[in-house]
């Protein structure tokens, strides 16, 4: 049987260990078992239960403080991930020390680890290895949303991450709680954007440097050319809305597809049950 995994991803503080906690009581709520790794060196606090944290094996204050290497935040934090790389023999036998097949992977916010540093490709190279269907879900924080400009860099982001780790990906603006009225009337834009004329709209109400509307004209037409980004939105206080999202991720990786499907009622219950319905039909 296969398992299943999400990745969860996105910029620093777009809201990826929240997800991973709302989630992990959204599937309780639902009788639903959901599991967390996390795998930030860097995490200083989460209020979900992990079955598997990074920091066990390697912090990133154990690659600051050695003075050999002379480590920064971000050097520290990449050292850490090109460690876990060569040690997945730990993340495997974490793994298998649990039933669940489902587990939330709760992964650090640099982009350099999804662009062009190989460690979170041979991460998803690894889980489908070890027959994990694994889906990246890509969080953008709705603060994206206050300009055109502002959202092509984070969806150029997201299409970067899309095409270095080539599996299912699912792209969700986070924090829709947190816009106006105003702000939301326009949200669908965003939603399934023609980034080219999004710019234009707003660079005809604002005034910007030609330099600066050329860059980011020629960053919108390659989105635009390649069309696959497109974004859910997720507000937490709609359950609804999560229940949904959820149903379009499990969809992207065909969960449930491989359960056993449910007993058939005993021939003689169904048979008598037909019976009945026959005879109050005759009556």
């Amino acid at each position: 049987m296969p398992r299943y995994a999400q990745l969860v991803i996105g910029p620093a503080g777009s809201g990826k260990s929240t997800y991973c906690s709302r989630l992990v009581k959204h599937c309780e709520d639902l009788k639903r078992s959901v599991q967390v790794v996390n795998l930030d060196p860097a995490a200083e606090y989460f209020d979900y239960p992990v079955m598997a944290d990074l920091r066990d094996l390697i912090q990133i204050d154990d690659a600051m403080e050695d003075t050999s290497l002379n480590f920064g935040p971000n050097g520290g934090l990449i050292f850490c991930m090109e460690y876990l790389a060569q040690n997945f023999d730990w993340l495997q036998e974490q793994l298998d020390e649990q039933e669940d097949d489902y587990i939330l992977f709760d992964c650090p916010g640099q982009i350099e680890l999804y662009t062009h540093i190989p460690v979170m490709r041979q991460l998803v190279e690894r889980l489908q290895a070890w027959d994990f269907r694994v889906c990246v879900v890509f969080l953008l924080d709705a603060q994206f949303l206050v300009d055109a400009a502002k959202f092509v860099s984070g969806s150029l982001t997201a299409l970067s991450t899309m095409v270095n780790l080539e599996v299912p990906h699912v792209n969700v603006i986070t924090k829709m709680d947190l816009l106006s009225k105003s702000a939301r009337k326009h949200i669908d834009r965003y939603l399934e954007p023609e980034l080219s004329t999004l710019l234009m709209d707003e660079f005809e109400e604002t005034n910007v440097g030609p330099k600066f509307k050329s860059l980011n004209k020629a960053m919108a037409q390659l989105l635009d050319d390649f069309s696959l980004v497109h974004f859910l939105p997720l507000d937490y206080n709609d359950e609804g809305n999560i229940t949904d999202l959820l149903v379009h991720i499990d969809s992207t990786i065909q969960y449930g597809e491989d359960l056993e499907p449910r007993e058939m009622r005993d021939p003689v219950d169904a048979e008598g049950q037909n019976e009945d319905v026959d005879s109050g039909l005759d009556d």
